[in-house]
């Protein structure tokens, strides 16, 4: 590695931290005077939550040159939406884009500051992650207790964030929510992993992708279902992430 690259690499992390640290105190400060009146008003909380994922989109692109881009139809209304999930960056392009959207998620999550709160607040389903049966329960209890005016419910087929490169089994939660909606469910592929890597500093310039794909119908089995969610999802992510990889060598 030369000096050069080094000093460009190190330029990055810099930029990186910055941008972590801003993105973490601007969450305080609008959770310091959003939380009182969404305590009052859903709506509120929705509204919060949309203008602090579009903070951190628009941030990201000028401080580490990360772009991002929705691409495919948006769903409205209770719809079923199954994604890739690989960083806390496509659940952030999801919320800026989703109108009262609401997720599948470990029961950790409840915990954290601020974020359990709003997770709280706006119908997101926790569940034991990996005790099996006792999830899939969890999962259908907090199905039948829908907010008014309810939006898409997301869930992450493969139950946690999974690296671009590593695979991971589809779970059969998906499954189960599919047979609950007769409309089928959306599809979602992304490519953000390349750019906003678990459990590291920096964040990579680039163009992040969420695409909504063509909705799978309803009515099938149970095992067609998931053969054919996770075909899809994983070769569009593929193609995603390969498609950036070759502009980036460009």
């Amino acid at each position: 590695m030369g000096e050069e690259e080094t000093d460009l690499n190190a330029f990055l992390w810099l930029r990186s931290l910055a941008f972590i640290i801003q993105m973490y105190l601007v969450m305080a400060v609008m959770a310091l005077f959003v939380t009182p009146i969404a305590l009052l008003s859903r709506e509120v909380s929705y509204w919060g939550i949309r203008m602090y994922c579009r903070w951190v989109r628009l941030s990201a692109h000028m401080i580490v040159g990360l772009k991002s881009e929705v691409r495919g139809e948006i769903p409205q209304g209770p719809v079923l939406i199954c994604a890739k999930h690989q960083s806390f960056f496509d659940i952030l392009i999801f919320c800026s884009v989703i109108d009262r959207p609401r997720f599948v998620m470990k029961k950790q999550i409840l915990k954290l500051p601020i974020v359990g709160f709003y997770a709280h607040r706006i119908g997101c389903i926790a569940v034991d992650r990996g005790k099996g049966s006792v999830a899939v329960r969890q999962m259908l209890d907090g199905m039948a207790k829908r907010l008014p005016k309810a939006g898409p419910l997301i869930i992450y087929p493969q139950g946690t964030r999974v690296p671009p490169g590593v695979s991971k089994r589809y779970r059969i939660g998906a499954g189960i929510l599919y047979e609950s909606f007769s409309d089928g469910c959306v599809p979602v592929a992304t490519n953000v992993g390349i750019f906003w890597p678990k459990a590291a500093i920096v964040r990579r310039p680039g163009l992040a992708v969420v695409e909504f794909l063509p909705r799978i119908s309803g009515g099938q089995e149970i095992d067609s279902f998931m053969q054919e969610l996770e075909t899809v999802i994983e070769s569009h992510s593929n193609r995603l992430m390969e498609s950036e990889q070759a502009t980036s060598k460009a």
